[in-house]
């Protein structure tokens, strides 16, 4: 099994270490699973994330022209764009000719985003970070799951809310992947069971940053 991360300049981080790491403990705790987890793109040229770290893909779209499970992280609104209205559409096709027939095609936060532009939401229920709700409406095709729940699993597609989420997301993929036993002893290895200091809404959001320069 192949688990494939494709990432880009101004990647969220967390989007990118949550699932990677929680996908390898699911590896340790149940190794039949045996999926190769890997950061992919272009080229092999390391990245730099939204906040400046540097990762280092491991493999080439070309390397992995399939996989099984595709996880597409958010990222800083101009990199959403570059990607999205790329001429070549480089990262767009690889989204949608390496999820062919994959078990899962998933995404967290604004990587939604990058999900129906290459096509891949068409019909199904998704969500996104609450701030780009409104972007939705650039892809009628998608039906958007009301409120701001932390990922909706629709048929083998599975879309996150933001960034945080995707620890949620990432957990119910190792159910669905391996058990629920296991998703279990990944939770308790993290000790993930949130309990914020600070308490706040979500005010609806009415623009989508997409549109602003």
């Amino acid at each position: 099994m192949i688990i494939g991360i494709p990432i880009y300049e101004g990647v969220d981080l967390l989007d990118v270490a949550a699932p990677y790491e929680v996908f390898n403990l699911m590896n340790q705790i149940d190794p039949s699973v045996a999926a190769d987890v890997c950061l992919v793109a272009e080229s092999t040229r390391s990245v730099k994330t939204r906040d400046g770290l540097e990762m280092k893909p491991q493999k080439t779209f070309a390397r992995v022209p399939k996989l099984d499970v595709l996880w597409v992280p958010g990222g800083a609104p101009p990199a959403l764009k570059k990607l999205m209205n790329s001429r070549s559409r480089t990262y767009l096709n690889y989204l949608v000719s390496a999820s062919k027939n994959a078990r899962f095609v998933t995404s967290v936060c604004e990587g939604a985003m990058l999900l129906a532009a290459a096509g891949l939401l068409d019909g199904y229920l998704a969500t996104t970070h609450w701030a780009f709700i409104p972007c939705f409406s650039k892809f009628p095709a998608v039906k958007v799951a009301e409120g701001y729940p932390r990922f909706v699993l629709d048929r083998n597609r599975v879309t996150g809310g933001g960034i945080s989420s995707g620890l949620d997301e990432a957990l119910k993929l190792v159910e669905l992947l391996s058990s629920y036993a296991v998703a279990q002893q990944v939770q308790q290895y993290l000790q993930y069971y949130p309990c914020p200091p600070v308490a706040s809404t979500i005010t609806p959001a009415t623009t989508c940053p997409l549109d602003q320069n």
